[in-house]
């Protein structure tokens, strides 16, 4: 089993029912599952043992479990016509209290995650350094300047032994749309192209709900609702625009996975969506189709291929997207990971109001696992042909990347 995917349960009682590695879910299993990082410091163990001694204390007593990261993400890109530092920070709290069903495989749930996003010490944050270099896309997804913000306030469910699980409340919608192992801006890549299909025009977190039923040992089919003008910085307005506005994301998902263990890493799906109009955004009504393939090799490799259509409505980036790559954990170092991704968009015309030039886009990452708690990731991305500004030429944009967990 390819390690860090989210996909080793057998280290906790929390379940994972309907949610991507880059779920609240996920993160706590991942976190507990680091296993050999490069260093284990002794003073660090007993500094932080009272706090985890705690934190497990929460989960057996209290069925609470909790955990945090601070993520800190720096990029350069050269040859930029704008700026060309960007520097982002977010500190997040979250957890998973179960209230029902605890050691059976139908457990009720209330999940939570809150966050701070901001810049730290430059002039934009690395979720706008895109537009400075005249790409169309992102280079980095979270990492914005958004301030506080309410990500996750939902109830999960499960019945019939795990076969069907829903969850209703604050959701982003990215936990579980089409996902696959790689998908954790996080702790994997960075640039959109190779997470979140952007030719779905997923919302931002707001009111929604999402149902997920197992059709056989390896089909599942997954359909959902979500509030098309979510705001987190303001999530008590998503009950209004939810109800009053009525305006809509939908999807629905049928897919393969080997088996529940390798959901992530060993899928197949097909994701078909489509948003309603938004007055207030100004924003068309949009529709499209996304298939995603991966599958594990040898406990080490993780191939995939990733397609995205749309008509171009909603607010999408791109019309087209073809990405593939791999990841790769090296033997000697099973936490960390190597990854390396090629992709071929074309933006959309209705959002960008004219038809525009493809673009190519290549990223290279990898996390070290340097200490049980920390880890870095160097990146490199080369954009080719961007297409917000054809005269510029190729863009190489270097960035480095921390996450501290507690």
């Amino acid at each position: 089993m390819l390690r860090n995917s989210g996909t080793n349960e057998e280290t906790s009682s929390v379940r994972t029912e309907l949610q991507g590695p880059s779920s609240v879910e996920s993160m706590l299993l991942q976190d507990q599952a680091i296993s050999e990082p490069a260093l284990t410091p002794r003073w660090a163990r007993e500094l932080t043992r009272p706090y985890f001694t705690f934190k497990q204390d929460l989960q057996d007593r209290r069925n609470l479990a909790i955990g945090g990261d601070y993520n800190l993400l720096y990029q350069h890109a050269g040859n930029s016509p704008g700026e060309d530092n960007a520097t982002g920070g977010v500190i997040r709290f979250f957890g998973a209290w179960t209230a029902t069903g605890k050691g059976t495989p139908d457990t009720g749930s209330l999940v939570f995650k809150v966050e701070n996003r901001h810049r730290f010490l430059s002039d934009i944050a690395p979720s706008s350094l895109a537009q400075e270099i005249g790409y169309s896309g992102l280079t980095a997804i979270t990492f914005s300047d958004a301030g506080s913000i309410l990500t996750n306030l939902y109830w999960r469910q499960s019945f019939k032994s795990n076969k069907f699980a829903f969850v209703a409340g604050v959701v982003d919608a990215t936990d579980y749309v089409a996902t696959y192992a790689l998908v954790n801006p996080w702790t994997d890549f960075s640039n959109y192209v190779f997470s979140t299909n952007p030719t779905i025009a997923v919302p931002n977190q707001g009111l929604g709900a999402a149902v997920r039923f197992n059709l056989s040992e390896n089909y599942y089919f997954t359909a959902g609702v979500a509030d098309a003008n979510g705001d987190p910085t303001d999530p008590m307005n998503s009950f209004d625009t939810f109800f009053g506005d009525r305006e809509y994301f939908k999807h629905i998902e049928l897919g393969w996975a080997g088996s529940w263990e390798k959901r992530f890493t060993d899928n197949i799906h097909l994701t078909a969506w489509h948003v309603d109009e938004s007055k207030d955004a100004g924003l068309s009504s949009g529709h499209g189709l996304a298939f995603s393939f991966s599958r594990s090799i040898n406990e080490r490799w993780l191939p995939f291929l990733r397609l995205g259509y749309s008509d171009g409505g909603g607010g999408v980036f791109y019309e087209r997207l073809l990405s593939t790559g791999f990841g790769y954990h090296p033997a000697s170092r099973s936490d960390d990971i190597l990854g390396i991704g090629l992709s071929w968009d074309r933006p959309s015309i209705e959002t960008y109001g004219a038809a525009l030039n493809d673009e190519y886009t290549a990223e290279l990452y990898y996390r070290y696992q340097l200490t049980q708690l920390f880890s870095i990731t160097p990146d490199l991305q080369y954009l080719v042909n961007p297409a917000l500004d054809p005269d510029e030429g190729n863009v190489l944009v270097v960035g480095l990347r921390g996450r501290l967990s507690f």
